[in-house]
C-alpha cells in the first residue's frame, strides 16, 4: 500500500510500550514466563540463574526497550527487554 507521496506505508513504526514505567534505580526482578518465551533465554544457559526470578535487581540505564540491570551479586551486569521484568516488591 502507499500513500499519495508514493511511499510504502506496509511498516508501521514500533508503537510506544504502555505500562513499562522504569527508571533508573528501579528494583526489579524477571518474569521467569516471559523470559523463557523470549530470545534471550535460547542465548543464555539452559537454566537461568534463580536470583534473576527472585531479584531485586537494579536498573541502571535504559536504551529503547532494554534496561541494563545490575544484580546485588558479584555478577556481570546484563541487559534485559524491558517487557521481561517486573516491579520487585519486598
Amino acid at each position: 500500500m502507499t500513500d499519495n507521496t508514493g511511499s510504502n506505508n506496509l511498516e508501521t513504526p514500533n508503537p510506544p510500550k504502555e505500562g513499562l514505567t522504569f527508571r533508573k534505580g528501579a528494583l526489579v526482578k524477571v518474569n521467569r514466563q516471559l523470559y523463557q518465551l523470549g530470545i534471550e533465554a535460547k542465548a543464555s544457559d539452559p537454566i537461568p540463574p534463580e536470583y534473576i526470578f527472585e531479584g531485586p535487581g537494579e536498573v541502571l540505564t535504559i536504551k529503547e526497550e532494554y534496561a541494563q540491570i545490575r544484580w546485588r551479586r558479584p555478577v556481570p551486569d546484563v541487559w534485559l527487554r524491558i517487557d521481561q521484568l517486573e516491579t520487585f516488591k519486598e
